[in-house]
């Protein structure tokens, strides 16, 4: 049955399919006779896929087939079919649902959503990228507004490349959870967006089960990178000769072209905005993940573990010291009352090491990259910052229920997040049900259903629950394993009736269960899950010492990602299913603060093959997806609801009556022709604006009526339709066009003398803005303070070094001095509050070195950002014996030294220890010299002895002058001469150094019996 609209547009009214329904099946579920019937659920959707019907209604819900195939539904033509026309006027698609809910938002000025769910394989992301490339070509703009729906679609592909696998069940698996905000202005138009993205699966950058790949982004690059770009990152084409990338056995997929995905995510980074220097510190990541994967370890003969392969290449694109990186990953550093210790790792823990930092880098990045992106997304202008003025849409691209044949901790949470959903989604079906049924004046009749916040307590109950129990254990001191957190589930948690363990299950299931597994019967089905790793996977730590490494990174994204806060800051952080489960409430509130629209993707073959339907596993997913469950909700009451007007325009050629108009009230000439149709009382209600029908054979028996008489209305309405069309027409168009002609004249007047007045009121202002203030020039200088204020808003300094500070005009100049000083005090307080004790101490000794050596010594500027260690020497290398002799006088900086002698200057290594009151030099075992620190003079050659100068030689002769100074309170006694300087050999007889610059250091005698000190810096 065929419409045509007011512009002339020719339309499939969705009821009018009804009478093929035997063919092709029912276009809403909730018109199912049988809506109890699993086996009618599915026949109908084999009908309809088997016609190429991919989309199907339940109410407001959208269900959708993957056909494996093209089909020519998507084209700009379907964009503009769909586009202001009603849900439920033609046959469903993702078109229709993506612009019901943006004509929602536009004429209800709410925030929507739209959540997509399903099995992987099934069309999830594919369905999210239907949605954006609707609004992008739908939506007024402007290029400022393109150039942002084109951000908005560039990122996708980066995405995928970064997010997505290959996985047995799909070839580009998204392996992380995402919502995007869409921002409209008040025009409609896309103005800004935002990702947030959920549990991405790190592990699979170390592991992957057979037949399945890493993340695109490592063949892409292999693939697709130019012979200079890999030659720099020292790699090669062949993914077989890296670790990470041939667990899986899967280099190569028929289905993907790595080399033009690789082409593609190349041209969207600029788009995004990334620069040059950006895309190669990323590219320099990615490789350095595939050196880590080869990093190979060797155990020597007592046990310790050593690097036996090259990792120069992996310290340069980390951008990290190789000695330092070596050290961290054959290392453990620990902290034991406040002492630090370093203990050596086993070949295995050496192992994991490396696996820890190649998941910690990749997943850190990640992180980055979505930020990058959201920063390029991020609204610009300050208009469309209220929430008056803007809206948003958002979109959940999240994984479905996962029952694999081994489950682990990322199927757990990935379950856990359908739970919550599904919980979500039951309870906001229910609230829209009952607030039409209310809105309609309708009674509301109480919903049975299964209400799975026992299964959501079971998991996220505080101290009670699974989550905190694997918490608990994590924390738990001692010898903890996945088997003890079992046997602490089974204590804690085994008696509810929704967990089974293979201690506390029946003989029947302990045959199917192995003692390493626990049960949940979810809200879709029981599910089987593997503890082995559920701790290490929760913990999900990286070793301090490597933290420390990667913080001093000069990659300016590993250095964002690796803050030195993390190390400093003692508090652990949440576990991983903690954080997980705290992003899921956040997403939660932000849910249920919009209107939901669903999209639930249904896959109908694991072989991703066309027009192949398996019943085994389209049951699977309508069960896991609860499509039932929402079916039985939607059909709880009234099968069908129609607008008044929509039903009486539609069905009114059936009832003398009302053909062909009617006059009277809508709901009066409903009431008429149900009544003509034979209507009974109990198969339909009429509400305040719509008409509910609660048998759907009722409506098909009525369109089978009109489907009938459609001959002899097309015969009445030819003629009838065409004369009264013109002449409605016609009359529309002169209304129009005066009431508009009008309407445009009286907003130019309006605005003419807006305009005049505020000229005339800014041209007196000016005249007298040095005047009192006062109704001559006070909107003048509101203005003036105005802007400045404003002005200054957006370049305030931003740390306590900037000085810079906005030019105030004449009336702000005090304020403006009173705004300067509390911003830099709310600094500077802000500064202090966050600056921990150790780094106090540091920036203690670097405010006295400053006072010794700027301005006096070359090397000074380089020394600044290298923190002074508490000692140069390690416990081990200061003699017990020294120690000892020293009794209670313990040390407190060591370095190593070179002593030269005052006569013939020979060179001797010695150690000084510095302690509180005095220094020593020490020869081995054996105290040297000892020196009173009231022993120094501050005469003509300050930090001298009676006895005669040391002249000793030093690598970190900054930091030991500094210590020392301080140690001794004589920081201003510190003599520091270019050329040459004095010194005392003895009572009464000087003796001279000479410093002169040459190519390498050489201290030697030189003329005169003066010590000749050749360096590339003077000082």
């Amino acid at each position: 049955f065929l419409e045509v609209d007011i512009e002339g547009r020719v339309r499939l009214v969705m009821e009018g399919a009804l009478t093929a329904r035997d063919r092709v099946g029912v276009q809403d579920f909730v018109l199912l006779e049988n809506y109890n019937s699993e086996a009618a659920f599915i026949e109908n959707l084999r009908r309809r896929f088997r016609e190429n019907l991919i989309y199907t209604y339940i109410g407001s819900v959208l269900v959708s087939m993957n056909p494996y195939k093209e089909l020519e539904i998507y084209s700009k033509q379907q964009m503009d079919r769909y586009r202001g026309v009603s849900f439920y006027e033609i046959s469903p698609h993702i078109y229709a649902l993506s612009d019901n809910t943006y004509r929602a938002m536009r004429t209800e000025r709410k925030d929507q959503c739209i959540l997509i769910s399903g099995e992987s394989g099934a069309g999830k992301t594919e369905a999210s990228k239907k949605i954006l490339l609707y609004y992008a070509v739908t939506c007024p703009t402007n290029d400022r507004m393109a150039a942002l729906g084109d951000r908005l679609l560039q990122s996708n592909p980066v995405l995928e490349a970064f997010g997505n696998a290959k996985t047995l069940r799909n070839d580009n698996s998204s392996r992380f959870g995402k919502y995007m905000d869409v921002q409209f202005d008040f025009r409609g138009a896309p103005v800004g967006g935002h990702i947030l993205n959920y549990l991405l699966e790190k592990s699979r950058v170390v592991h992957q089960n057979h037949g399945e790949r890493n993340f695109h982004i490592f063949y892409q690059l292999l693939d697709g990178g130019e012979d200079d770009q890999l030659n720099t990152l020292n790699l090669e084409r062949n993914p077989q000769n890296y670790r990470y990338l041939v667990k899986g056995n899967c280099p190569r997929v028929s289905s993907i072209s790595d080399k033009n995905n690789w082409k593609v995510v190349m041209k969207a980074l600029p788009v995004i905005g990334f620069t040059e220097e950006e895309v190669q510190k990323l590219l320099n990541i990615i490789a350095s993940v595939l050196h880590l994967g080869n990093t190979q370890f060797g155990e020597g003969e007592e046990g310790e573990t050593y690097i036996t392969t090259e990792i120069s290449n992996l310290a340069r694109l980390l951008g990290v010291d190789g000695s330092a990186l070596r050290e961290a990953l054959t290392h453990k550093k620990l902290t034991a009352k406040g002492e630090e210790m370093i203990t050596p790792l086993n070949f295995e823990q050496a192992e994991a090491a490396r696996d820890a930092l190649a998941k910690a880098v990749y997943g850190r990045t990640f992180t980055w990259l979505v930020e990058k992106i959201n920063q390029s997304l991020a609204l610009k202008d300050e208009i469309y910052h209220s929430s008056k003025g803007s809206s948003v849409i958002g979109l959940l691209d999240i994984y479905g229920f996962e029952v694999l044949q081994h489950n682990s901790f990322e199927q757990f949470c990935i379950n856990y997040c359908n739970e919550k959903l599904q919980q979500l989604f039951i309870e906001l079906t229910l609230r829209s049900e009952q607030e039409e049924y209310e809105t309609e004046g309708i009674a509301w009749e109480t919903v049975q259903y299964f209400d799975n916040k026992i299964i959501c307590d079971l998991i996220e109950e505080k101290h009670k629950g699974i989550i905190s129990i694997l918490d608990e254990e994590c924390l738990r001191p001692g010898e903890t394993c996945d088997v003890s957190f079992l046997e602490k589930l089974e204590d804690t948690v085994g008696g509810h009736p929704h967990f089974v363990t293979h201690k506390l299950a029946n003989g029947k299931t302990r045959r199917v269960m192995s003692r390493e597994e626990f049960r949940l019967l979810h809200y879709a089905g029981e599910v089987n899950y593997n503890v082995n790793g559920f701790l290490d996977k929760n913990n999900d730590l990286l070793n301090r010492n490597l933290k420390e490494v990667m913080c001093q990174s000069d990659n300016q994204i590993l250095s964002h990602c690796f803050r030195r806060e993390e190390v400093i800051d003692q508090k652990r952080p949440e576990m991983a299913a903690t954080q997980f489960k705290n992003s899921l409430m956040k997403l939660t509130e932000i849910l249920r603060s919009k209107e939901p629209s669903y999209v639930r993707c249904i896959k109908p073959n694991d072989a991703k093959q066309p027009g192949r339907f398996d019943e085994v596993l389209v049951r699977h997913q309508v069960k896991y997806l609860g499509l039932m469950e929402n079916l039985r909700v939607r059909r709880a009451g009234f099968a069908y609801r129609r607008r008044f007007e929509a039903f009486l325009q539609r069905y009114k050629p059936l009832c003398p009556e009302t053909w062909p108009n009617w006059h009277g009230r809508l709901a009066d000439g409903v009431l008429t022709l149900v009544k003509h149709l034979g209507y009974k009382d109990e198969e339909y209600k009429l509400g305040r604006s719509k008409i509910f029908i609660r048998f759907p054979k009722t409506l098909f028996n009525t369109e089978d009526v009109l489907e009938a008489k459609k001959p002899e209305i097309g015969k009445q309405q030819y003629c009838l339709g065409v004369h009264t069309c013109m002449c409605v027409y016609i009359y529309i168009v002169i209304v129009i066009q005066s009431g508009w002609r009008g309407m445009k004249a009286r907003r130019r007047a309006k605005r003419r003398r807006q305009a005049a007045d505020l000229i005339r009121r800014f041209i007196k202002g000016f005249i007298y803005r040095h005047g009192e203030y006062g109704p001559e020039n006070d909107y003048f200088l509101d203005h003036v303070r105005y802007s400045f204020l404003k002005n200054l808003r957006k370049n305030l300094p931003k740390s306590v070094l900037d000085k810079s500070w906005p030019t105030p005009p004449p009336s702000l100049v005090e304020a403006s001095e009173h705004l300067q000083k509390l911003h830099m005090r709310n600094m500077v307080t802000k500064y202090c509050r966050i600056v921990h004790p150790e780094w106090k101490k540091q920036m203690m000794q670097k405010v006295v070195a400053s006072e010794i050596f700027k301005d006096q010594k070359d090397s000074y500027p380089q020394s600044v950002g290298r923190l002074f260690l508490d000692s140069r020497l390690e416990r081990e290398q200061i003699s017990l014996k020294v120690v000892q002799t020293l009794g209670n006088d313990k040390v407190q900086y060591g370095v190593s030294v070179i002593k030269y002698d005052k006569r013939g200057f020979k060179p001797r290594p010695r150690q000084l220890l510095l302690t509180n009151t005095f220094a020593v030099l020490v020869d081995k075992t054996k105290i040297k010299q000892r020196i009173d620190y009231t022993a120094l003079r501050g005469e003509n050659h300050p930090l001298s002895l009676p006895q005669g100068d040391l002249l000793l030689h030093c690598s970190h002769s900054i930091e030991m002058v500094t210590k020392l100074a301080m140690m001794a309170n004589k920081t201003n006694n510190v003599n520091i001469n270019p050329g040459s300087i004095q010194f005392t050999v003895a009572r009464g007889k000087e003796g001279i150094i000479d410093f002169v610059r040459g190519a390498e250091l050489k201290v030697t005698k030189g003329r005169r019996g003066h010590l000749l000190v050749v360096s590339q810096r003077l000082l």
